[in-house]
């Protein structure tokens, strides 16, 4: 008779060598864990794109808030709530995502889950230097397949540095090299703001009675139009006080002026601040033919001489000051040869690492090409059709030689 016992072995042992259904529980136990496996290498590929396009986001808003710190002089909170929305715009961008994290709340956005902060910092040899630091992340939703193993999201972080400085274009020497020849004593087209009216006086005589002119004097009143020695004037106005007003202590900015008709006029030396070149061009006259080639030559030889680094060294500390020439004229050169000696000097300033800017002013189509040619770049040639164009560039020109560097530190 067989025992209980006997019939729990025997009906063990059966269901051992029992192999049917075996595939399907096979399958329901490895199925899942396949599928799961198949949604985390999904998931891993996205996951890199995603944090990719984070970072380059969280870059891009660093450098724009260190970029705003040295240029516009905003607070540290400003820049640090620019940056998180740069950042969140940018990922929005980049990556074609609202930003908002897995439950799309908008208190749980990319700007928002940021965390930013500015360290300040000031020298006497390099002026404000700013370093911006962002953190940030992004709740990445998983797909379904991985949600089997328990995950609904990845949380992605990032951490971008950029740093800013007014150093490197603060520290700085400027030659001015402007026509003053006999056509820049010609009417422009704008109208002078100040005065826009001008007496004129005029013969408004009559015959008599016998034939014979009697003269009398009459007035009106004309158009007042700048002429473009004035508008000269105005734009280096303009162009002085940009670099006035990123060196109000006069330590880091040195400036001189040569003029130039048909030969060179006596040019000023090097001095600190803009005081003396700007009255130089102030009392400019218009008079003469056109010859730049001279007056380009002096301004090379003085801005690249090494009492010019010298002389920033012993005041600022910095011995790589920016060397810059603006070179300025609304005609052709008239002159034997005075292309050619200009261009040359262009050439070799620019080997000498010279900046130069070159403004065409109502200039015809042989002085525009000579300053194309010798500017250092399309964006530093300048083509003015009227005086508020003349005066817009100069004051584009101080903008950019003051301009402060950026860079990524991370």
């Amino acid at each position: 008779m067989m025992t209980k016992t006997n019939r729990q072995h025997t009906l063990l042992a059966r269901l051992l060598r029992d192999r049917n259904g075996n595939f399907g529980m096979m399958t329901a136990i490895i199925l899942p864990v396949a599928l799961a496996t198949a949604g985390v290498a999904m998931d891993l590929n996205r996951m890199v794109q995603i944090r990719a396009a984070l970072q380059d986001s969280a870059d891009a808003a660093t450098l724009a808030a260190a970029s705003a710190l040295a240029a516009d002089g905003i607070t540290d909170e400003e820049a640090i709530e620019l940056a998180k929305k740069f950042m969140a715009a940018q990922f929005s961008n980049i990556n074609g995502e609202s930003g908002s994290d897995i439950d799309g709340a908008e208190d749980d956005t990319v700007d928002k889950n940021a965390i930013g902060s500015v360290e300040r910092n000031t020298t006497t040899a390099s002026g404000k230097t700013f370093d911006v630091t962002l953190s940030g992340y992004y709740n990445m939703p998983t797909n379904g397949l991985t949600a089997l193993l328990g995950w609904d999201k990845v949380k992605l972080n990032v951490t971008s540095t950029a740093q800013s400085t007014t150093e490197s274009k603060n520290a700085l020497s400027m030659f001015l090299v402007l026509d003053r020849s006999g056509s820049m004593a010609e009417t422009t087209s704008t109208i002078n703001a100040a005065a826009p009216t001008k007496t004129v006086s005029y013969d408004c005589g009559s015959y008599n009675k016998k034939g014979n002119w009697v003269s009398k004097t009459c007035t009106r009143q004309d158009p007042n139009y700048y002429t473009k020695i004035e508008a000269l004037k105005l734009a280096a106005a303009n162009l002085t006080a940009q670099l006035d007003a990123a060196d109000t202590e006069k330590k880091y900015v040195r400036t001189a002026a040569v003029s130039y008709n048909s030969a060179m006029q006596t040019p000023t030396a090097f001095e600190w601040g803009t005081t003396t070149a700007l009255k130089y061009v102030q009392a400019l006259p218009a008079s003469g033919n056109t010859d730049s080639s001279a007056a380009m030559a002096r301004a090379y030889t003085d801005v690249t001489a090494a009492s010019e680094i010298t002389a920033h060294k012993n005041k600022n500390g910095q011995n790589k000051p920016g060397k810059f020439i603006v070179f300025m004229t609304d005609g052709d050169n008239n002159q034997s040869n005075a292309d050619t000696k200009t261009k040359a000097t262009c050439t070799a300033a620019k080997t000498d690492g010279v900046e130069i800017f070159t403004v065409a002013f109502m200039a015809p189509t042989g002085g525009q090409k000579l300053l194309r040619e010798c500017a250092t770049d399309t964006s530093h040639y300048y083509d003015a059709s009227n005086a508020a164009e003349l005066v817009a560039a100069f004051k584009e020109i101080g903008e950019k030689a003051t301009q402060a560097s950026t860079r990524l530190t991370n």
